[in-house]
């Protein structure tokens, strides 16, 4: 059987200690082993930062795509649909010149009416 040795905590660091290695471990000498464990094979030192958190990354990803939404918004309203608004007006019109009961009639009015006569301009062609 493994002899045990007391080391000694603060009651709240005890506390928290106990809750953790209950969770997570069948035993507090398991539990203190794999933390050991863990700092010595990864290299790292448990005062040393990882950087930003899952939730500050999630955070700044959120703003950066509430920012994409926007300017797609923006987008949308000052270019895509006055662009679709004329398309729309274009296919309409060709469709009126397409129908040959509307488009025979204009072109019969438009031949009867001249615009623009022809000038004949003396000086140039001598």
């Amino acid at each position: 059987m493994d002899s045990f040795i007391g080391v000694r905590f603060k009651k709240e660091t005890a506390k928290r200690f106990q809750e953790f290695s209950r969770t997570h471990f069948k035993s507090h000498t398991e539990a203190m082993s794999s933390m050991l464990d863990f700092f010595f094979y990864n290299e790292i030192s448990p005062k040393e930062t990882f950087g930003p958190t899952g939730r500050t990354i999630e955070a700044s990803l959120k703003k950066r795509i509430n920012a994409v939404i926007a300017i797609m918004r923006d987008m949308e309203k000052t270019q895509t649909k006055p662009t679709v608004a004329m398309m729309e007006l274009l296919f309409q019109n060709e469709d009126l010149t397409q129908n040959p009961s509307h488009s025979s009639m204009n072109f019969k009015e438009e031949k009867k009416e001249v615009r623009f006569k022809e000038k004949l301009n003396l000086n140039n062609e001598l």
